[in-house]
């Protein structure tokens, strides 16, 4: 039972954590990305300053990656994009190696504290002797033997359910983060075409 303790200790901190951070994220960053995509349309630099104040969502730190390439051509805009969004994937699915873990073995001790509790309860029933209170014992140890089992299941279930919700969010926040790439990478290749224009254009 220790080691479940430990475990669904560790789980709740986690899940108050991630809760936090998915709930922050989609409370403000949705909106922000849309005021971005809006003024770099008209204002890139004002854009990207606004980016960098905003540092802590994954998404703002993908688009200034890209950003602040000095006149990169689209396709390097593109390879900047998907690079950063890469480096940002193992901080959406931060902790699931932990929830999988969890998972996969608060069962398992659950289940070995059942059958240690069941050895050490017959091995207390002596055979010839009067069963009365000795049954009557091994009755009780094997009903708390069983807590163990209920325990690590609980402790597995809960964590199931959050876990599948965080892998819910992560799905589409990668959505979004694509969604949002392609159209500043479209925003991007018409302030290109502009710039070489610009260039090309006699003095």
């Amino acid at each position: 039972m220790w080691p479940l303790l430990g475990f669904s200790i560790l789980a709740t901190t986690l899940i108050f954590e991630r809760g936090l951070f998915w709930l922050q994220l989609y409370q403000q960053q949705d909106r922000f990305i849309l005021q971005i995509l809006s003024l770099y349309s008209t204002q890139p630099q004002e854009a990207i300053a606004r980016l960098r104040k905003q540092v802590n969502f994954p998404i703002a730190r993908i688009f200034l990656a890209a950003l602040t390439l000095e006149q990169g051509t689209p396709e390097d805009f593109r390879l900047a994009l998907e690079s950063a969004a890469q480096s940002e994937i193992p901080l959406l699915k931060r902790f699931n190696t932990v929830f999988d873990t969890i998972i996969g073995v608060a069962p398992l001790l659950g289940l070995l504290g059942t059958i240690l509790g069941l050895m050490e309860s017959f091995s207390s029933l002596r055979i010839g002797e009067g069963l009365g209170e000795s049954a009557t014992d091994v009755t009780a140890g094997i009903g708390t033997a069983l807590v163990s089992t209920a325990a690590g299941l609980l402790v597995a279930i809960s964590t199931l359910l959050f876990a599948n919700l965080f892998l819910g969010l992560y799905r589409r926040q990668r959505a979004a983060i694509e969604a949002y790439s392609g159209r500043l990478e479209l925003l991007y290749r018409q302030y290109y075409r502009q710039y070489l224009s610009r260039q090309g254009s006699p003095r």
